[in-house]
């Protein structure tokens, strides 16, 4: 689930509780949590509703001005299906954010963080590159990128968001940048060739 900025601001400042989507298949679960660059926003709540019965409390919950507009602007987003009414509630920073500025590994943080890029690198070795390609190359946008590690965009993107999830790398307005802590690993972590 994606929110605009101006839904985060109405989340973040509580005047938005309330969010609508038509899915074919439910996406989110009460107590989800979802992360973005703005924060982190639990899902409170999600029911199958009826156009019909979306009221005006809904709508201004919702950050619209009326019933009209939230069914308009979720139709021209949607492509069909089931209309669910997704209660939402901001549950503070994104903690990537302060991970990812973290530069000293305290104890066995740095051997963790090797185990566990190892664990992902299991069935075909990538981190490493691809954290290599986003220092070298910031403010590139994704279609570019991948194909320089032979890979088609999205799945790039699933990948990128992984590291991103460990503090490495952060999402810019425009491509992504290597974190200064991804930067630290790179630093404490010397590639040894085979």
């Amino acid at each position: 689930m994606i929110f605009t900025l101006a839904a985060m601001d109405g989340i973040i400042a509580g005047r938005i509780t309330l969010a609508f989507r038509r899915w074919h298949q439910v996406r989110v679960t009460p107590g989800s949590l979802l992360r973005n660059a703005r924060g982190v926003v639990q899902i409170v709540s999600i029911d199958a509703v009826d156009a019909g019965a979306v009221t005006a409390d809904d709508a201004r919950d919702a950050g619209f001005a009326s019933v009209e507009e939230l069914l308009h602007v979720v139709d021209r987003k949607s492509r069909g299906g089931t209309l669910f009414r997704i209660g939402v509630r901001h549950q503070g920073a994104d903690p990537r954010r302060a991970l990812r500025d973290r530069t000293e590994f305290v104890g066995e943080e740095l051997d963790r963080l090797r185990a566990r890029l190892t664990r992902i690198d299991t069935k075909s070795p990538w981190t490493r590159r691809y954290l290599e390609l986003i220092a070298a190359n910031p403010g590139v946008v994704a279609r570019e990128l991948a194909p320089r590690v032979a890979m088609e965009r999205d799945p790039f993107k699933i990948r990128v968001r992984r590291l991103k999830d460990l503090g490495l790398t952060e999402s810019l307005d425009v491509g992504y940048r290597i974190s200064p802590r991804g930067q630290a690993y790179l630093d404490s972590d010397p590639l040894i060739l085979e």
